[in-house]
């Protein structure tokens, strides 16, 4: 007992004198701020934000097409075999497409680079099924086509 006694001492101690230390050091404020979007990253989340405008009822194939390049890959979740090629994507989702309500929320969306990241909320509401999933999903952008597109499920 006396061991984890001072075990917790020492860490309160640390932890103050961390939390001091970097207080009286006059770190500046706007580091704990985002940064700002280049010109090159507001246009990525532009286009991952077309693409989801795209998902509503009914849905244009057409238009999600265009936004992806002709070898984009694509990955459902995290244990799903990836897709690659527009055309094999597009095939690969025809069955979504017959949902009688879709919606992408999106709740929080930021880019470093070529990298497009989005927390957001799917639903579909299927002839057999209704289906909500909540998720990330991680957008690779090149030459202003999604290039890779992975979502990763959040339980």
């Amino acid at each position: 007992m006396k061991i984890r006694h001072s075990l917790i001492d020492r860490r309160q101690a640390l932890t103050t004198l961390g939390l001091s230390g970097a207080l009286s050091l006059g770190i500046p404020r706007s580091l704990h701020a985002a940064a700002e979007l280049t010109q090159a990253e507001t246009a990525n989340v532009d286009l991952v934000n077309a693409m989801c405008a795209t998902w509503v009822a009914p849905m244009n194939f057409s238009k999600l097409g265009e936004l992806l390049s002709d070898d984009c890959i694509y990955r459902a979740t995290e244990t799903a075999p990836s897709v690659s090629g527009r055309d094999a994507i597009i095939e690969r989702l025809q069955g979504l497409g017959q949902a009688a309500f879709i919606e992408f929320e999106v709740i929080e969306t930021f880019a470093r680079g070529s990298i497009v990241v989005n927390d957001r909320i799917d639903r579909f509401d299927l002839p057999n099924r209704k289906i909500e999933w909540h998720g990330v999903g991680v957008f690779y952008i090149k030459d202003g086509k999604i290039a890779e597109w992975s979502d990763f499920t959040i339980l």
